[in-house]
């Protein structure tokens, strides 16, 4: 039963946004905004065509630091997450869902205004990224993998085009091995992770204090 309960807390905010049919018109004035916004962020903070096939990244937080490691193996999410991170898109948004025992999830750019907090977990960049499932990553701690929506709304198991989650516990995780592309994983700051997930947290698993993504920067 708790299993079932984690899982259904990763995807069913992501189903609000961009189910098919009526929901997604509706909302699509909202990811229009979205996508309004993120035009004005045209500086380019690094050049992703200079890192390496398997590029290293510090996730500078409020709460310290999370070295990770992108996977060549999965090249539509390294190369996903290098645009966004070049283009300062994950600067400043907030670790909006954090259970301890599971995950913690970021990347929502809604939650850079608190005054979305109703809608916290729906944003993106108006995008998916088709799946990369690969069997031989599974959801150590640590590791990295991109937020979707549920299968009935998405069976092809797209990813988000921003939002994604970092394992704090690789039990509690492990019913979604198989079900989520893992495209990275942590190799230094796997503390840091325990200290956001220990956090307090309201009844929709948001920090009581904000715990937000400073920056996103390559390792030399």
């Amino acid at each position: 039963m708790k299993a079932s309960f984690f899982k259904l807390l990763i995807i069913i905010p992501l189903a609000l946004y961009s189910c098919k049919g009526g929901k997604q018109a509706e909302d699509s004035s909202e990811q229009t905004s979205t996508k309004d916004t993120l035009k004005m962020q045209t500086k380019q903070l690094f050049d992703p065509a200079t890192l390496p096939e398997e590029p290293v990244l510090d996730i500078n937080t409020t709460m310290g630091t999370i070295r990770i490691k992108l996977y060549k193996e999965t090249p539509k999410h390294r190369d996903n997450f290098l645009k966004l991170a070049s283009e300062g898109f994950y600067n400043n948004v907030l670790f909006h869902r954090v259970i301890n025992g599971f995950m913690i999830q970021t990347g929502d750019p809604l939650t850079k205004d608190t005054l979305n907090a109703n809608s916290f977990g729906t944003g993106g960049p108006g995008y998916n990224v088709p799946a990369e499932i690969l069997p031989q990553f599974n959801h150590k701690k640590g590791a990295l993998a991109a937020a979707r929506r549920g299968d009935q709304a998405n069976p092809e198991r797209e990813s988000s085009g921003s939002q994604f989650y970092l394992v704090q516990d690789a039990q509690g995780c492990k019913q979604l091995d198989g079900a989520y592309t893992i495209f990275g994983e942590t190799i230094m700051g796997e503390n840091v992770i325990d200290l956001i997930a220990s956090v307090p947290t309201n009844q929709r698993d948001r920090p009581l204090n904000d715990v937000r993504i400073i920056s996103i920067t390559p390792v030399p």
